[in-house]
C-alpha cells in the first residue's frame, strides 16, 4: 500500500521502495533512490542524484542532496550517497559532491544530524556520528566513526577528525584531530583523551590506558612529531587500538591540532 501523501511531489524518475513514507508537501526529485523503511517528513526535500539506503528518517524542512554551495560548480552530475538508519533532523542541509573533489558526498550508517547542522560538498562521514545543533562542516571534511561534535562547532574544509574524537561546543576545528582526542577552543586544541566516550563503547581499562599513554607521547612529551611517531609505532605493535592513531598521523594533510 502506498504511504505517499497525495500532496507530496514525487518525480516519476525517482525510485522509491514500496514502504517508504512521504509526508505532505515533501519534494522528491529525479535521480533519487530511497530504500525500504525510510520516512520523509512534511516539507522535506530530497534532490538527486542521491541514493539513500534503508531505515533513514528525514524530518520536516530538511534539504538532502541539493547542489553544492561552490562557486566553481557548473551543474555537473555529482551525487550524494547515504547509508542506513541515519536521522536528519529539522533544517539539516547535506550537499552533493563537486567534480573538483570526489564528485560524491558520503554518509555512512547510524548517524544523527541534529537541527540546522550542515554537511558540505565532498564530505565523508563514517558511522555512529553525532552532529549536534548548528554544527557546520566545510567542503571535503572527513569524520571517522563515533565522532561527536557539540553544538555550534565547525570544521574547516579539507580537515579530518579521527574516530572516537569528541569536539566541544563552539569549537573551531582548523587542523586535523586524531582519533580518541577531546578537543575544544578557537582554534581547537587537544585537551585530553575522550575516555568517557571510550568507556561507553566498551573499551577496556587496558586499552584506555594505552591510548592515554599514546596521547602523552604525542602531546605531553615535548617530542617533535618525527620523533614521537616511531615511539607510537612501537606502542601500536603492543596495542591494536593504537594503530588507527598512528595511521591517522601519517594521513594528516592539514597538520595536527597541537
Amino acid at each position: 500500500m502506498s504511504r505517499v501523501d497525495a500532496r507530496a511531489v514525487v518525480s516519476p524518475q525517482a525510485h522509491i521502495a514500496d514502504d517508504v513514507e512521504i509526508g505532505p508537501f515533501a519534494v522528491i526529485g529525479p535521480d533519487v533512490t530511497i530504500g525500504p523503511g525510510c520516512r520523509i517528513a512534511a516539507h522535506a526535500v530530497v534532490s538527486g542524484p542521491t541514493v539513500m539506503g534503508s531505515g533513514n528518517q528525514v524530518f520536516q524542512f530538511a534539504s538532502i542532496g541539493d547542489a553544492p554551495q561552490d562557486k566553481k560548480y557548473k551543474g555537473e552530475p555529482t551525487r550524494l550517497e547515504v547509508g542506513d538508519r541515519n536521522v536528519f533532523r529539522e533544517y539539516v542541509t547535506v550537499n552533493r559532491g563537486t567534480v573538483t573533489g570526489r564528485a560524491v558526498t558520503r554518509i555512512g550508517n547510524d548517524n544523527m544530524l541534529l537541527a540546522y547542522s550542515h554537511v558540505a560538498h565532498d564530505c565523508v562521514l563514517g558511522n555512529n556520528i553525532v552532529l549536534s545543533n548548528v554544527v557546520m562542516l566545510g567542503g571535503h571534511v572527513e569524520l571517522g566513526d563515533w565522532v561527536i561534535m557539540s553544538g555550534y562547532a565547525g570544521v574547516h574544509q579539507f580537515t579530518k577528525v579521527g574516530a572516537h574524537a569528541f569536539i566541544g561546543n563552539n569549537t573551531a576545528v582548523t587542523r586535523d584531530v586524531p582519533p580518541y582526542v577531546l578537543a575544544t577552543g578557537q582554534p581547537a586544541e587537544p585537551r585530553a583523551v575522550n575516555s568517557e566516550g571510550l568507556k561507553r563503547r566498551g573499551f577496556s581499562e587496558e586499552q584506555i590506558r594505552a591510548i592515554r599513554n599514546a596521547y602523552r607521547v604525542l602531546y605531553r612529551s615535548d617530542l617533535k612529531l618525527e620523533d614521537a611517531v616511531p615511539r607510537l609505532q612501537e606502542m601500536a605493535a603492543q596495542h591494536d587500538c593504537l594503530q588507527i592513531f598512528v595511521d591517522f598521523i601519517g594521513q594528516s594533510t592539514r597538520s595536527l591540532v597541537r
